[in-house]
């Protein structure tokens, strides 16, 4: 599984080194994607498929905001379509997101049956969840002391996402005011 992660890993960095040397915005915000993406098979190598969720939705709706926003903002990139790079890019993207594909494939066949039953974590929070953390509510204690990490990274990641999105809506609709005067 280490193997896994350090090549998913080098793929995210190279994804995020190309973001930053893309030649358009809209090859940017693709190979940006890359990086989110990746993240998302990370957890699910790592066991953590709640946060795998709550990333991929975060990920495919930031990108579809973006790629809105760039399409209605500029025009004129959209000409340099049909350019040599831009074909060799498009090829590395659909061979990365294939990749992905597998490596998905490979981290989630070993996962149990949806519905199955398995209590090999839970038996423990269960049978002494409110004693060790004070807490009477079984679900608070849990969430506040054995997975509060976790909790924390779902926070974030939720944070990150809203304040992402605020602020590309607040500049489109400054350029809108801009444009108006």
């Amino acid at each position: 599984m280490e193997i896994l992660l350090g090549i998913i890993l080098v793929l995210m960095i190279a994804g995020s080194i190309y973001t930053l040397h893309a030649g358009d915005l809209l090859s940017a915000v693709i190979s940006y994607g890359i990086v989110g993406f990746g993240l998302v098979i990370c957890f699910l190598l790592l066991e953590a498929p709640d946060l795998a969720i709550i990333q991929i939705v975060v990920e495919t709706i930031t990108l579809v905001i973006m790629i809105a926003v760039i399409i209605d903002s500029s025009r004129d990139e959209l000409t340099k379509v049909l350019s040599r790079k831009t074909v060799i890019f498009t090829s590395f993207i659909i061979v990365v997101l294939a990749g992905f594909a597998v490596y998905f494939y490979l981290a989630t066949r070993g996962m149990v049956p949806f519905g199955e039953h398995m209590m090999r974590m839970s038996q423990a929070y269960v049978e002494s969840g409110s004693g060790p953390t004070g807490s009477t509510n079984l679900v608070t204690g849990v969430l506040l002391d054995y997975r509060a990490y976790d909790t924390l990274g779902e926070a974030t990641i939720l944070f990150t996402a809203a304040i992402g999105v605020i602020t590309v809506m607040r500049m489109k609709g400054k350029t809108k005011t801009l444009e108006e005067i």
